[in-house]
């Protein structure tokens, strides 16, 4: 019976979403303010049957019910209770349905936070944002829906894919979605400031938390999962180029211009058209990225769906809104232009270039990912485009990216001094001088080299313009201190932002760099050298787990004579679904991962091993973490918490101050 009422609250919001859309619009043409506040009310509804039907579901997962198929394809019953949590959003129904609750929640945030906000304006946002809701919940009861029953109920379920049940996975999706599902917010307010005509300052303040939010999650999302792949999969990487991790990179690397962009906007009323276009191809990347997982076009470990019609629906949503969002701006583009001029040198213009190198670099990880499908699509031919290519354009396009954006920092508004900002950046440029000389002594290639010198001078830049600010070596240093703690939030969280780029660059070059892989066959007492440590092959063991069993593995990690640890890897066996995977030992040292992998037996009762040396790979999670705290100071800045309505006592008119649209600078 629950099950049966969460369908029902589904289909409730599906009609809940279309009030939702047409209600306020309608508003809109009349204007009429009780059509317009009807979304108001629409929003928290749709969010709250959305919510329960997620509950029903749930709720199925967690007692077992394999009456309901998408329970009984995804789940058993002695699988762990977090994987039986996890499962509800393990595969394709199940996780249209978490997209679409999170997608719910953006629209009753808007409702909750943004009262502020003009109404006409609140009102296009949750008209669009209920159409993007009504398209999807539409498509998940056509052909997702997560409530079929069985007509004769079973009593055990196939099992979640293994390579699923795992922590990171639990929480991966859910932040990942958020940043997908967040970016409709930037498309919403960008289709109605071109409905409106209200493309300003005013308006890029109040886009800017939203995209902040998206990007934020986005950016721990793809960061989690790219550590999963690490210790979960046992390939020793942490980047492939897969085709679906491509997907994720896209609007990111958008959604990271988008928010530079919307900055020059509300500062200096310019880049009007290329801010709200980048609005609208983020969210398009984002759509593009829900098509290559569910449309059955790729084969990856990503992949939830292989149902032809689920692709073509999913085709038909991406084109919808990115067709009519492009040809809503085409129509709005002559009203769109800059009401202020800016020098060729200044802040403006290097934000300019920061966001072509971003666009760009996402064109040409576009053009890789899906030109072999293209291709395969009008010929036949099957082409593969893997890690050579992306890194011999995707590197080369970051490079000038890093060495323009310290000097971004340090240069005005409107008109600057580049002769002045790079006075200001030598001790900056020491530093990442002699980190890239340390580099060379160290063996290091030109590349390897360059990324590294280019890295230190980002995180170098960022870190002497917080001293810079509290006139370091000008005043005292009690006085210098007070300068640096009183420092706004949003200051914070640009400097950790790019503080966070660099260690992540940092990470990326070094265990590029001095990585090294080693193949072995080995007999417990056998020893590697691994690196600058030596493992010894000490014991295997079987190894009982909840739902499945296990071969283990444990290797003595010693420096020189000192023994360090122990590292153990096993090879897992699960009977429900039956197949094995690979849990790799992680030894993590200071500077370096010790990597070791068990693999299968070999004739005489020795084993494959596979070990790899990864320095500075952790300072890619690190920069990684860093950015996302960066950025979580910024949403709590007071001055950009004001861009979504934030509640408060208003202050007797008396004593109301004038505030001006665009923020001073800084």
């Amino acid at each position: 019976m629950i099950v049966e009422l969460g369908h029902f609250a589904l289909i409730l919001a599906l009609f809940v979403a279309v009030v939702q859309f047409a209600a306020p619009l309608a508003g809109l043409r009349t204007r009429d303010t009780r059509l317009m506040a009807m979304g108001d009310a629409a929003a928290p509804i749709a969010f709250l049957l959305i919510a329960g039907a997620f509950a029903a579901l749930l709720w199925a997962h967690i007692t077992s019910d394999f009456s309901v198929a998408n329970v009984w394809e995804n789940s058993h019953s002695a699988k762990p209770l977090l994987y039986k949590i996890s499962g509800v959003w393990g595969n394709h129904e199940g996780s249209m349905l978490l997209w679409v609750l999170i997608l719910a929640l953006f629209g009753a945030a808007v409702w909750l936070f943004g009262q502020n906000l003009p109404l006409d304006l609140r009102s296009a946002v949750l008209s669009i944002q209920g159409l993007i809701l009504f398209t999807f919940t539409l498509f998940i009861i056509a052909t997702s829906s997560p409530f079929v029953r069985i007509p004769n109920a079973l009593f055990e379920g196939q099992g979640l894919n293994p390579i699923l049940q795992d922590p990171a996975l639990a929480i991966h999706p859910p932040l990942l979605y958020a940043g997908y599902v967040g970016f409709s917010m930037a498309f919403s307010f960008a289709v109605a400031a071109l409905l409106l005509g209200r493309v300003d300052s005013a308006w890029a303040r109040w886009v800017r938390p939203w995209t902040l939010a998206a990007w934020i999650f986005l950016t721990i999302g793809i960061a989690i999962g790219s550590w999963w792949a690490y210790y979960t999969l046992g390939w020793g990487g942490w980047w492939f180029w897969d085709p679906v991790e491509n997907a994720s990179l896209m609007p990111w690397l958008t959604g990271t211009a988008l928010l530079h962009s919307a900055i020059v906007m509300e500062k200096r009323d310019s880049l009007k058209a290329w801010t709200i276009l980048l609005a609208i191809l983020t969210f398009s990347f984002s759509l593009l990225g829900t098509f290559l997982v569910r449309s059955g076009v790729l084969t990856s470990v990503h992949s939830f769906a292989s149902d032809p019609s689920r692709g073509v629906f999913i085709l038909a949503i991406v084109s919808l809104f990115t067709a009519g969002g492009l040809l809503l701006f085409s129509w709005r583009s002559n009203a769109l232009a800059a009401s202020t001029a800016f020098s060729v040198v200044s802040r403006e213009s290097s934000l300019v270039l920061n966001n072509l190198f971003l666009a760009v670099s996402c064109g040409v990880v576009f053009v890789g990912t899906l030109y072999p499908l293209a291709l395969e699509a009008a010929t036949g031919d099957k082409i593969s485009v893997g890690a050579p290519f992306f890194n011999s354009t995707v590197v080369w396009i970051f490079l000038p990216l890093l060495l323009l954006l310290p000097f971004g920092i340090f240069i005005a508004w409107k008109r600057g001094d580049l002769g002045e900002a790079a006075r200001r950046l030598i001790p900056a440029a020491v530093a990442a001088i002699l980190v890239g000389i340390a580099a060379i002594v160290a063996g290091a290639g030109f590349k390897t080299g360059l990324a590294l010198t280019l890295g230190a001078w980002v995180f170098a830049g960022a870190v002497w313009e917080v001293l810079w600010r509290a006139r370091f070596a000008q005043v005292s240093f009690g006085e210098t201190a007070r300068r640096i703690l009183n420092m706004r939030r949003g200051q914070w969280g640009a400097t950790l932002g790019h503080i966070g780029l660099a260690v992540s660059v940092i990470g990326i070059a070094g265990t590029t760099a001095w990585n090294a892989e080693h193949l072995a066959v080995m007999k417990p007492g056998d020893s590697l050298d691994v690196g600058s440590y030596s493992i010894t092959f000490k014991k295997v063991y079987d190894e009982p787990g909840p739902n499945y069993t296990a071969q283990a593995g444990d290797f003595e990690l010693k420096s020189g004579d000192s023994v360090i640890g122990t590292i153990t890897s096993a090879k897992k066996k699960y009977d429900a679904p039956p197949q094995s995977t690979t849990a790799a030992g992680i030894a993590v040292r200071p500077f370096a991962d010790v990597y070791v992998v068990l693999g299968n037996e070999a004739p005489g009762g020795a084993f494959s091993i596979r070990a790899y040396y990864h320095p500075f790979v952790r300072w890619i999670w690190g920069g990684s973490v860093l950015m996302f705290i960066g950025g979580l100071l910024s949403l709590l800045d007071r001055r950009l918490r004001i861009g979504v309505g934030q509640r408060a006592a208003k202050p007797p008119v008396s004593q109301t101050p004038k505030v001006s649209p665009a923020l001073p600078a800084e």
